[in-house]
């Protein structure tokens, strides 16, 4: 297992074709305002790439676009909706078809209402993950070695936990819902980043 550190792209053929793990960190949680400075992939196969972007990035990166745009990949994610925004926002490409495992809990974990990747990955593969770097500065010249790993592990096990929750998803009878809702988390990432991220235009009101 290593992680391994880009500047401004994804070298070309360092991942396995089939579904991949995405994450970002950003400077915050306002996408307009707060700017995309990492994208952590992996292909389940052991290794996380972290792409770090500079301020001032023109966010060229042709191969990590490529590999976010492909529409034969599935991409996994821990909370789809931000990273679907922020990653069409700052790159241009809508980086689907999409699996979180976010949604997939809420579906089939009901007797919980903890939903946080540190949870799932303690509870379905007996794990612990630190997130004490969640909050920190991700747009300094250097991330710390506490950073990288944080990073890399937001994406270390998002596809040992799909293989559980489509289990899961599929004993309860929910596959079908979950997967319509997986493919309207672009279509939502739009929403939001259109001016509508805290309606409900689903509501009477």
């Amino acid at each position: 297992m290593t992680v391994h550190f880009h500047e401004e792209d994804l070298p070309e053929g360092v991942l396995a074709p089939g579904p991949v793990a995405v994450d970002t960190e950003t400077m915050g949680l306002v996408t307009h305002r707060d700017r995309l400075c990492l994208v952590q992939i992996s292909d389940g196969q052991g290794d996380e790439h972290l792409v770090r972007f500079s301020p001032g990035s023109q966010y060229a990166a042709p191969n990590l676009k490529a590999v976010l745009a492909d529409p034969a990949r599935v991409k996994l994610y821990h909370f789809a909706r931000f990273d679907l925004a922020a990653i069409e926002h700052y790159l241009g490409v809508m980086a689907a078809p999409v699996f979180c495992t976010k949604i997939a809990s809420k579906l089939v974990r009901t007797y919980t209402d903890r939903h946080g990747l540190k949870n799932l990955v303690n509870e379905l593969l007996g794990a612990e993950i630190s997130k004490q770097q969640q909050s920190s500065d991700w747009g300094g010249p250097v991330l710390s070695d506490a950073q990288r790993d944080y990073a890399a592990s937001d994406v270390r096990y998002l596809h040992r936990l799909r293989e559980i929750l489509i289990t899961r998803l599929e004993r309860e009878g929910r596959m079908d819902i979950a997967q319509a809702c997986f493919d309207f988390l672009p279509t939502r990432a739009r929403l939001d980043l259109a001016g509508w991220a805290d309606k409900d235009i689903f509501s009477h009101e």
